[in-house]
């Protein structure tokens, strides 16, 4: 688990967020996984850096995330990354979990999506 840099190019950035060990045997629920891509991605848009961040997506194998950057380091993305992991920690609900927005609004959790939230800041 953590944060690594993937692959850069003159100004974008491939970071993969891990969240669990890849080939453990344990990987994020769907659900949970579901709910931090709507989580992470509209902080990580909303935020300071929002013109910044290109894509924010899961990886198919669920263990972690993709992020595409434009001129962000790697140590200006960790203070990133927990302070948006900590706002997620006072939400009351997955942002854009309705009928309406979500194609798929009906698998959320956002109890083990904090709790996933929670153990990644501690490894970057």
């Amino acid at each position: 688990p953590g944060l690594y840099e993937s692959g850069k190019d003159k100004e974008l950035t491939v970071f993969e967020l891990r969240f669990i060990k890849p080939n453990s045997g344990r990987y994020i629920g769907s659900a949970a996984m579901h709910s931090i891509e709507h989580i992470l991605a509209v902080l990580l848009r909303n935020s300071h850096r929002g013109g910044d961040i290109v894509y924010f997506g899961p990886m198919g194998c669920r263990t972690g995330f993709y992020l595409i950057t434009r001129n962000i380091d790697i140590e200006s993305l960790k203070k990133l990354l927990i302070e948006c992991c900590s706002k997620a920690q006072n939400m009351d609900s997955v942002p854009g979990a309705t009928r309406k927005e979500c194609g798929n609004y009906k698998e959320h959790n956002l109890t083990a999506a904090k709790k996933h939230l929670n153990n990644f800041i501690r490894h970057i």
